[in-house]
């Protein structure tokens, strides 16, 4: 390329940059000025030709003040109410339980001891919770507890509550929720040192006595290492531990033998249910070895020199001596076969039992209300009272054991167990049994290492 042609070339780059940099100061220009126009525009805006002459109004408002003696009363302070809680300790009376809870109230305790309803407070065990509240002088507004009276009866609520210068005392049924628990010991010195460290309450620790005390005398017969699992129910109300429920299950390895019961609901029952082996036989006895709870035996089962006729003649039965209106119980479950009077027997009751057993209740004073021919009762079931009808020198109850009507000694013949379950409710039973066979396997502390090694 000439030197006149890159002089040529240089001029044109420099025409346009110099026509960029001009139209840049342009835009950039008149930008600025736009600006400026419009915060002069907002800066000077007139205001509107009559606001000066705007008339202006005035408010007046007269406010009502509370009066001096209202202002001194919201200065005082207000009534205080306190609630507090308390469990019931060893060893505690009504007043030392109310002082703790600072109630300073001799109408409240004077009302505690003289009401029916409210006396019940006076019997709370070790652990029970009381809930009141106080005035800030410390009399009673309102207590509140709950009540346990033995296993079988019902749980209570009780609210003792200041109307006026008077209290009332009231008392409701607890709503309450069942829990299973599962427990396993092992005998190292006794069963209720085993029970403790178990952590077993100690009804539960009774129940497994009373269960097993036929086949395992619990003084002689234990022996260190012997193991026992228990599957049980507790009784809870709103997260507190009211009291311990029925055994549900158990077994007790006592040397090398293994004993096992299982509870089973049978609606149709007195007691609602009984316990069995897992084979579904019953291990309560068919009858009672006797039909009184407290009494003594004026006559066996032998020949006797009769007290009326004055011969000798075979008594075949046996005679309990007991208190006119003593209590009669039946002897087992049953189906009421005769009830009357009948010749030297007097007032007589006999009961058809299952199979080929039947039992007989002589002397009887009187009969209980609602019994008829074809009555259902259930073993343990009251059937009459103490009396001397028929044939007899003193009151006493005359009973009989028969085998197909033949009378029989009951207190030497083997008594056979309750009737085995059949049908639908074995099969019922069964399910049961398999799920208290797995609690106890889980329980098993060779099922645990068993599981731990297969990991």
């Amino acid at each position: 390329m000439s030197a006149k042609d890159k002089l040529l070339s240089i001029a044109s780059r420099g025409k346009v940059l110099m026509g960029a940099s001009r139209k840049t100061r342009i835009v950039s220009a008149s930008a600025f000025f736009l600006a400026i126009c419009a915060f002069g525009a907002a800066g000077v805006a007139p205001m509107a030709p009559d606001a000066a002459n705007l008339p202006v109004k005035l408010i007046a408002q007269e406010l009502a003040l509370p009066s001096l003696p209202e202002q001194i009363a919201g200065l005082e302070p207000s009534a205080q109410s306190y609630v507090s809680e308390e469990k019931v300790r060893p060893g505690d009376t009504l007043a030392t339980l109310l002082n703790r809870l600072g109630i300073n109230d001799e109408a409240a305790a004077a009302f505690i001891k003289s009401d029916s309803t409210a006396r019940s407070v006076l019997r709370l065990k070790p652990g029970k919770r009381v809930q009141a509240q106080t005035a800030g002088n410390g009399t009673l507004q309102w207590l509140s507890t709950t009540v346990v009276d033995g296993r079988d009866n019902p749980v209570r609520n009780v609210v003792i509550k200041r109307d006026g210068p008077v209290f009332k005392a009231s008392a409701s049924s607890a709503v309450l929720e069942k829990r299973v628990e599962m427990r396993s010991g092992e005998i190292k010195s006794s069963l209720f040192a085993a029970t403790d460290a178990a952590r077993i309450p100690d009804p539960i620790a009774m129940q497994i006595v009373e269960m097993f005390d036929t086949n395992i005398d619990f003084a002689s017969d234990l022996r260190r290492g012997d193991r026992f699992n228990v599957v049980y129910e507790t009784i809870w109300q709103g997260g507190d531990y009211v009291r311990a429920g029925r055994i549900l299950a158990a077994e007790f390895h006592n040397g090398n033998a293994t004993y096992q019961t299982v509870w089973f609901d049978e609606p149709g029952t007195k007691q609602g249910g009984g316990y069995y082996g897992f084979d579904g036989k019953s291990l309560k006895k068919a009858f009672l070895k006797s039909p009184l709870e407290f009494s003594r035996i004026s006559s066996g089962f032998s020949m006797r020199l009769h007290p009326i006729s004055g011969k000798w003649k075979k008594h075949e039965g046996v005679d309990f001596a007991a208190a006119i209106g003593t209590p009669i119980r039946a002897s087992g479950d049953g189906v009421i076969d005769f009830i009357g009077g009948q010749n030297g027997y007097g007032n007589v009751v006999v009961i058809k039992h299952w199979d080929k057993y039947s039992t007989a209740y002589a002397h009887m004073s009187r009969f209980a209300a609602g019994l008829r021919k074809g009555s259902k009762v259930s073993q343990g079931e009251v059937i009459g009272y103490v009396g001397m009808t028929g044939w007899s020198t003193g009151p006493h109850l005359h009973y009989e054991f028969r085998v197909n009507n033949r009378p029989r000694d009951p207190l030497s013949v083997d008594i056979p167990n309750a009737q085995p379950l059949a049908g639908a409710e074995l099969q019922r039973f069964r399910s049961v049994a398999n799920d208290m066979t797995h609690r106890f396997a889980l329980l098993s502390p060779q099922d645990k290492n068993i599981k731990l090694a297969s990991k």
